[in-house]
């Protein structure tokens, strides 16, 4: 058997690492050099979305960068080893005498190729993520298990993508007893819950989900909720060990074809009493046919109790559950193209609401066929509609009479960000000025658009503004908001947050001395979801981390957000 030289890094799985020269690293200017942040950024979801498949390629080892006495990154530095400028950052190198006065050999770990540590697993190479492999190092898995799962970023989606993207980040795992796999558990189980799903399960299938229990239970669940639970079946059947239940074990000895087995083991596991009594009825009439048409359909069961076992099982037997009330991963099942149009509507809007789907999915469903009634999602429908055939006519009279009506209900569904992911750029390509009943409104819509797309540097540019709140939201585009500009307190907040030499917490100066990247991150966007409920203290603290450790993008964009999104609930 191969083995794996380990060092004080550590290796990801199923991935062998380069050692690149420093003529190498300079060559890849277009990830860190000067045009890095000229480039419009991708969410985690859109780049998944737009790979044929997930073969990705092999990145460089990130370089830490220098850390002074205060916690902060050396002048000039940010932490993720890019200068503000944007300029290439040479890694420094130690002095070293120019002979060696003896030789040692150094102590060198090795492990089997199949026993790779799956921690460091992940979708998103540091090419993409721009984060280094040591963003969760220094951290405890218990700390960081527990930091993520309380994180709720609903109001601020530009936080909700960077979440997602850090999930999927290829990463050295924290710091957990040997054999552990604590923080990939959380991992799996917080993107589930955010409803990014498939990501998810792309994610535990690199990760060798047969050679843990603990693995083997979620890339079944993950799968379930996809209807793709064939091959982790196949699998169980193959070793039963693996199964998580015993009402999965025999699931998934019918589905693999044994059903002999499969019944008598469920008749013994009945007689043991090891089925609750909803697993006990929908496997008993998914092993029996005629028992299925000839009972009565019973109320599905509660969303606490609705596991993705008892979800399949009651679609296997024609008692499918309606998605509305379960938790958003379950909306999945409604995109396998299986559920009325309506039911895919709701689906694929609770999904992009969360960052799991990308925009242009959201159009395709919106846009899919004509709406047959009126009331509630088929009124948005038919806006979005409207507004999307004026845009792509290039029709500036009827866009300024659709798009006050369409945003309005998209503002009504929460869906101002996907939305304006996709059209702000050709909204600030028209020149709605020109327009026959060119109003204000239309014009303050599109710019409000145009600050909340991944293009908002670029199109304020474009867009002059008009009013005392545009001329300081222009001036925070660009990473430089005016104070005397700034109309409202949380706009003086954002100014002062954005100011040269602002200070940081004492906790996060902590955490950046002792190389926690990521639990800084995470505590940034506590700040941050705290300032969105009210709390304006907490607006400072929040985005200067961002900026501190060079996540400039995602600290403009939330800044730009907690002022546009601003909202009652």
């Amino acid at each position: 058997m191969g083995t794996v030289i380990k060092t004080g890094m550590g290796t990801s799985p199923k991935r062998p690492r380069l050692i690149l020269t420093l003529a190498v690293i300079t060559a890849l200017g277009g990830v860190w050099g000067p045009d890095a942040h000229a480039q419009t950024p991708l969410s985690a979801i859109d780049w998944l979305d737009r790979q044929s498949d997930l073969t990705l390629p092999v990145v460089p080892d990130g370089t830490a960068p220098t850390i002074d006495q205060a916690g902060l990154p050396a002048e000039g530095q940010d932490m993720l080893g890019q200068d503000r400028l944007g300029q290439d950052l040479i890694p420094p190198i130690p002095t070293q005498p120019p002979v060696a006065d003896r030789v040692a050999t150094p102590q060198v770990e090795t492990l089997p190729l199949a026993q790779a540590e799956p921690g460091a697993v992940g979708l998103l190479p540091g090419a993409v993520t721009g984060l280094p492999p040591w963003l969760w190092q220094g951290s405890k898995a218990e700390d960081l298990t527990r930091h993520v799962s309380r994180l709720d970023l609903t109001r601020l989606p530009a936080l909700q993508s960077l979440l997602i993207t850090m999930l999927l980040a290829e990463a050295e795992p924290p710091q957990e007893q040997p054999g552990q796999k604590q923080f990939l558990l959380a991992r799996l189980d917080n993107l589930q819950r955010l409803g990014a799903v498939d990501p998810a399960l792309a994610l535990v299938e690199r990760a060798d989900p047969a050679q843990s229990g603990d693995l083997f239970a979620r890339w079944l669940d993950l799968s379930l909720l996809m209807g793709r639970e064939n091959i982790p079946c196949r699998d169980l059947r193959a070793n039963g060990a693996l199964a998580p239940s015993t009402a999965a074990q025999v699931y998934c000895l019918a589905n693999a074809g044994d059903w002999n087995t499969a019944s008598l083991t469920y008749g013994t596991a009945a007689a043991l009493g090891n089925f609750s009594n909803v697993e006990k009825r929908l496997l008993g009439q998914f092993l029996n046919a005629d028992l299925a048409e000839d009972s009565p359909q019973l109320p599905p069961p509660s969303s606490d109790k609705t596991t993705p076992l008892i979800f399949r099982l009651s679609e296997a037997i024609g008692q499918p559950i309606p998605t509305t009330g379960l938790p958003r991963a379950f909306a999945n099942a409604d995109l396998r193209g299986h559920s009325g149009w309506r039911s895919e509507l709701e689906a694929a809007e609770r999904l992009t609401r969360s960052g799991a789907l990308a925009a242009n999915r959201l159009l395709g469903y919106y846009t899919a066929r004509k709406p047959a009634a009126s009331g509630g999602i088929w009124d948005r429908v038919a806006a979005v509609q409207r507004l999307d055939q004026a845009i792509e006519a290039r029709n500036v009279d009827k866009v300024i009479a659709t798009l006050p009506a369409a945003w309005n209900e998209i503002r009504k569904a929460r869906l101002e960000i996907p939305f304006a992911d996709l059209w702000a750029g050709k909204l600030a390509d028209l020149d709605l000025k020109s327009g026959a009943d060119a109003d204000k409104a239309s014009l303050a819509i599109a710019y409000d658009m145009a600050l909340l797309s991944p293009e908002y540097e670029s199109l304020t540019r474009k867009l002059a503004p008009q009013t005392a709140d545009q001329k300081f939201l222009a001036t925070l585009a660009i990473g430089e908001p005016v104070g005397d500009l700034a109309q409202t307190p949380v706009q003086t907040a954002i100014a002062r947050a954005f100011a040269p030499g602002v200070a940081l917490p004492e906790t996060t100066r902590r955490q950046l001395q002792n190389r926690e990247l990521g639990a800084a991150i995470l505590t940034a966007m506590d700040h941050l979801t705290s300032a969105a409920g009210g709390e304006m203290k907490d607006i400072q603290p929040g985005l200067a981390t961002l900026r501190a450790v060079g996540l400039e993008d995602a600290a403009r964009r939330s800044a730009l957000q907690l002022i546009l999104l601003e909202r009652g609930s």
